[in-house]
């Protein structure tokens, strides 16, 4: 939304007779991270796009704040006693946004979808003969082999999140993004008022029926108490806490740290930590194209990096909001170790020195970067000075967040608009353990953007999904930490804590994973 808009909204909002004030009082106003340029959250990994799958979707299961799998969308579930046949059953009286009830065959239709496009979903299909419905509430999986964190994946709530679509929508190619944006979440989307760039809108969904427990993450009642939520996008800092402050939004989900102080100074204004887990940030370098297709090359990259540089960059001199983080396993996860450690000396003459030891031709780097998202935008303005000190020919091309979504997926040369790196964030509980991170895993070109081809990565992976004691898991982890590092298929660059800012009007809002929207109210 334009700020003239916005400014115009927050004149009249003072002009309001009673009625509009209460209509004012069930909108929420917020500002998102990133404009959400792609709908489909199971085509997409973009944090964005999840947060709005989870207006609009829901899952047989759920994470609790306790990282506890819970019943959401199914009563409960059955399992035999060899651990092969899973039987879930749906509560019933569910109903998509169209107004057709849920079957087995939507959650069958759309589970297959996403085992296609979700890297742990892909691990169960190595395991798993198929989904079938028995009936109409009666979701039946059968397995070759037992898979314990079978729950722990239907929950996750984050990156290809397991959504439950319409089976019409759910049988469109899953190398397809899907536009038509029809759930059984308790909010629904509202196509007419869509605008990449400027905004995006949902309503509450009369026909949602939230389960009896309180909300916790993504599970139990999710109880809509805004009749209409309102995503506004504002790609300029300054200009979103200027709207935050005067009134015209209620929520800003990621400030720039720079302005937090000024934030802290308004009496109206709250902040808090986002995220109690944190936040990762990764470099990931192109390995189907010249230069980073040579392990030397990359090599030479991770000699130099250096996290503080990045961190204070991104988040701010407050080092009680950021911790360098030697592993591709967040410090505070089961997987961490501090062994990675010795690979990241950040050392700029010795990789200098490594990259004339390379070969490398000169070949040009191009950085893809975010103007729009202020932290991942830093990260790559540092590997651009970062890379011209290593002696790089390196070139940082910004557009806004959208561009580099639909960017990322070329695999060609940078002269057919590819790309050699990019950066993203993501929350720590997404890279806790081998079978959730995407930054360890090797499946080439079936694999995130990147696109790091190792065998060994994944025998790794597959050793710690079969492992039950927790000592070899960590054994597992650490190796699989180690090799990614040595091979660069993914550079760590620390883990810190995003604050977020809201009215004080707004009550009731949860630390997550995600912006969730139920439990809030405005006073």
């Amino acid at each position: 939304m334009h700020r003239r808009t916005l400014l115009g909204s927050a004149a009249a909002l003072l002009a309001m007779p009673s009625l509009a004030r209460a209509q004012a009082r069930s909108t929420l106003r917020f500002v998102p991270q990133a404009d959400l340029s792609v709908l489909d959250p199971v085509w997409t990994t973009a944090t964005v796009t999840t947060n709005h799958g989870f207006y609009v979707f829901d899952t047989l299961y759920a994470l609790d704040a306790n990282q506890v799998p819970r019943p959401q969308m199914a009563e409960g579930h059955e399992v035999s006693e060899d651990g092969l046949t899973w039987r879930f059953r749906l509560r019933e009286g569910l109903l998509f946004h169209d107004g057709t009830p849920v079957r087995a065959a939507d959650c069958v239709a759309s589970l297959n979808r996403w085992m296609k496009r979700d890297s742990f979903a892909q691990l169960l299909a190595q395991a798993a003969e198929g989904w079938s419905a028995a009936d109409d509430r009666t979701v039946v999986l059968r397995l070759t082999r037992p898979f314990p964190p079978l729950l722990l994946l239907l929950g996750k709530s984050e990156a290809n999140v397991p959504f439950i679509m319409p089976e019409r929508l759910a049988q469109t190619d899953p190398n397809k993004a899907i536009t038509e944006m029809v759930g059984s979440g308790p909010y629904r989307f509202v196509a007419g008022e869509y605008s990449s760039g400027a905004r995006a809108v949902y309503e509450k969904f009369t026909g949602y029926s939230p389960r009896a427990e309180a909300a916790s993450w993504a599970a139990g009642g999710k109880r809509a108490a805004f009749d209409r939520v309102e995503w506004h996008i504002i790609p300029d800092p300054s200009t979103a806490a200027s709207a935050l402050m005067s009134g015209e939004v209620d929520w800003w989900e990621q400030p720039l740290p720079d302005l937090l102080p000024m934030l802290g100074r308004n009496r109206n204004i709250g902040m808090q930590i986002a995220d109690r887990l944190g936040k990762v940030g990764f470099m990931r370098l192109n390995h189907l194209q010249p230069p980073f297709n040579d392990v030397r090359v990359r090599r030479a990259v991770l000699l130099a990096i250096r996290q503080e540089d990045y961190l204070r960059t991104a988040i701010g001199d407050d080092t009680s909001l950021w911790t360098e983080s030697f592993s591709c396993f967040p410090k505070g996860t089961p997987s961490y170790t501090e062994s990675g450690r010795a690979l990241m000396p950040g050392d700029l003459k010795a990789a200098q020195a490594a990259l004339k030891e390379s070969g490398y031709a000169g070949q040009k780097v191009v950085i893809i970067n975010p103007t729009d998202f202020p932290t991942i935008g830093a990260l790559g303005q540092v590997t651009f000075d970062l890379l011209k000190r290593i002696g790089f020919n390196v070139e940082l091309q910004e557009s806004d967040w959208g561009t580099v979504v639909q960017r990322r997926g070329n695999r060609g040369p940078v002269e057919q608009g590819g790309w050699s790196v990019l950066h993203t964030t993501g929350n720590s509980s997404l890279n806790a353990n081998p079978a959730v991170s995407l930054m360890v895993r090797g499946r080439g070109a079936a694999g995130w953007f990147g696109w790091w081809d190792n065998a060994e990565a994944e025998t790794l992976v597959q050793r710690w999904l079969a492992s039950t004691d927790t000592a070899e898991q960590l054994r597992i982890a650490d190796a699989l930490n180690l090799l990614t590092l040595r091979e660069v298929g993914s550079i760590p660059l620390g883990a810190f804590f995003v604050r977020t800012a809201y009215q004080k009007s707004l009550q009731g809002l949860q630390p997550g994973p995600a912006p969730f929207p139920w439990g809030l109210r405005k006073a």
